[in-house]
């Protein structure tokens, strides 16, 4: 009973905002069965992996990761990404969080959200997979002291979304940015604005995936969706059919790389 209320907490929006899902539209539908069962299942599994490195590892805080959509033919695996930490419910038990940036129904709007596992795993997802990345101990440490405090979680927090957000830029900000920006923060008090702290990420070797978007595919996406813009990227790489993202693959990768973090872990059905 304790683990089944662990795994479907309500959420607890760091801002009032109506439901929202990561890069998609809101559907007037209400999830099935079939859905709401495999979503908690895999949100059942991966709290007790996180209980079973907590417990031989003393992890508090991984880098967590969803398959929300479909991006094969990008060549990534994962969607959406968000820190899951280890704290205690009011009753004093112990629960795995999630805090993450979402898109407002596809709108050009986002907040940040503090989520059950449960809820993290109930969007529609592509494939019922979860990944994460264990950060080193002293990540860890400053990424716990963060997480749990509504005004440091949202400080660098930029409401205007594109889904495909220059990096290097404060036009708008895509989920994934908002995490590794708040990650810089957390392991640099002095990066207490995004320029500062995206130059800390290119310090530390940060390298964001390069899509390969033809000038239709550009343009379709900016007349059909609130969510997508590209006028944030710099001119020769936009008309070059090159933009530059935050992606979960390449935030995975740089954290191996940089030593930030180990290697992926991933969880199937």
């Amino acid at each position: 009973m304790k683990t089944f209320m662990a795994i479907t907490a309500l959420a607890v929006a760091l801002l009032a905002v109506p439901q929202a899902e990561a890069g998609r539209s809101c559907e007037a539908k209400k999830p099935g069965v079939q859905q709401v069962e495999r979503g908690q299942a895999l949100a059942e599994r991966t709290l007790q992996a996180l209980e079973a490195e907590h417990t031989k590892n003393g992890t508090q805080v991984v880098v967590l990761a969803r398959a929300g959509q479909d991006l094969s033919k990008y060549g990534l695996r994962y969607s959406h990404l968000g820190f899951a930490y280890r704290t205690r419910d009011a009753q004093g038990q112990a629960v795995w969080r999630v805090l993450h940036k979402l898109n407002h129904c596809g709108t050009a709007e986002s907040a940040v959200y503090r989520q059950g596992l449960g809820e993290f795993f109930l969007d529609d997802l592509w494939r019922y997979e979860a990944a994460w990345v264990v950060p080193a101990a002293e990540v860890q440490a400053k990424l716990a002291a963060l997480l749990p405090d509504d005004g440091r979680a949202a400080a660098l927090h930029h409401k205007q979304y594109s889904i495909v957000s220059y990096p290097w830029a404060l036009r708008y900000q895509q989920s994934n940015q908002w995490a590794i920006e708040t990650l810089a923060l957390a392991m640099e008090p002095a990066a207490s604005t995004r320029a500062q702290a995206q130059a800390w990420l290119k310090f530390k070797g940060y390298e964001p995936t390069a899509l390969r978007l033809g000038a239709l595919t550009r343009l379709g996406g900016r007349v059909t969706s609130a969510n997508v813009a590209f006028d944030d990227h710099p001119n020769e790489k936009r008309f070059g059919d090159r933009i530059e993202t935050v992606t979960v693959d390449s935030v995975f990768a740089w954290l191996q790389r940089s030593g930030l973090g180990g290697a992926p872990v991933t969880l199937r059905l």
